[in-house]
């Protein structure tokens, strides 16, 4: 009736090479979207006005808990020891990105969420460079257009 299990293990929660930092850059570009918008709002004080800052922010707090969400989730489950040996500052950089999509959810600096999508940039590029692919800068297609690290995919 029982049959014997064979041990088994893995490298990762979910299947490799799904991971992807694009999800947080996506989320910390929304963040800066957010805060402008947040700051085009003139005069909160008609109801129509309170109610969409309060969805721009309640916005704005969720994508920057997206990127902190995304961005553990790799650190901690695809970056391994010979991932780290190559990157040494991973760790002080997923420390630091924390801090500043903290920084976004707590206020609307556009500068914060500017250094955020820088942050995110930086680790993207480590995250591609463990995996031996090379990546290159582009501007993001859609506002804010702020430049952004993506994989330097072949055409074809």
């Amino acid at each position: 009736m029982f049959r014997s299990l064979r041990t088994v293990s893995a490298h990762c929660d979910i299947p490799c090479k799904v991971y992807d930092p694009a999800v947080a850059l996506v989320s910390a570009l929304s963040v800066v979207r957010l805060i402008d918008l947040i700051l085009e709002i003139e005069s909160p004080s008609s109801l129509a006005n309170i109610a969409q800052l309060s969805r721009l922010v309640a916005e704005k707090e969720n994508q920057a808990k997206i990127v902190k969400l995304e961005v553990s989730t790799i650190w901690g489950d695809y970056f391994k020891a010979p991932q780290i040996e190559r990157h040494p500052g991973v760790h002080a950089l997923v420390h630091q990105i924390m801090q500043t999509a903290s920084a976004c959810k707590q206020g609307v600096d556009r500068v914060a969420g500017e250094h955020l999508v820088k942050q995110l940039n930086e680790f993207a590029e480590m995250f591609w460079s463990s995996k031996g692919i090379a990546t290159k800068m582009v501007v993001a297609p859609y506002p804010p257009a702020l430049r952004v690290c993506m994989p330097a995919l072949e055409d074809g």
